[in-house]
């Protein structure tokens, strides 16, 4: 293989891999976001039981769910943009994946091709002694 496209595919292959690695970042920011839910809505749930057995509680429960609706809204937001982004990274990784599969099937072109012209110059080299013989 050829140094520029040994160079090539080497950059690829670390871009793939970043891209890789962002899209598991993303992936764990999604599962915190999600996990953040889940405990806003089990909290609000508990705050709802705690209001149903205690007056005073029941009488601040419209206060608290009024900061859960923000607080989730908030962790809603969050998801909303993590699942742009992570559709940007998806994007990002399939067009680095085919820049890679693009360099791959150049340099493999290239050495076939180089093959293929070092046989040409071998059998011409062979018929040329073939004729040397002959003519000798």
């Amino acid at each position: 293989m050829t140094s520029w496209a040994h160079s090539l595919i080497r950059i690829s292959n670390y871009e793939v891999e970043t891209l890789q690695k962002r899209l598991a970042e993303i992936a764990a920011r999604r599962a915190g976001a999600e996990m953040r839910l889940a405990v806003l809505d089990a909290e609000a749930e508990g705050e709802r039981d705690r209001a149903r057995a205690d007056a005073s509680a029941a009488m601040m429960l419209g206060a608290y769910l009024n900061g859960w609706k923000a607080r989730k809204g908030a962790a809603e937001a969050d998801l909303i943009t993590l699942d742009a982004e992570e559709e940007g990274a998806r994007d990002a990784l399939t067009g680095a994946f085919e820049e890679l599969k693009k360099f791959e099937h150049v340099a493999e072109t290239t050495r076939l091709n180089q093959l293929i012209a070092r046989a040409k110059r071998e059998t011409a080299a062979f018929d040329e002694m073939a004729l040397r013989r002959r003519s000798a």
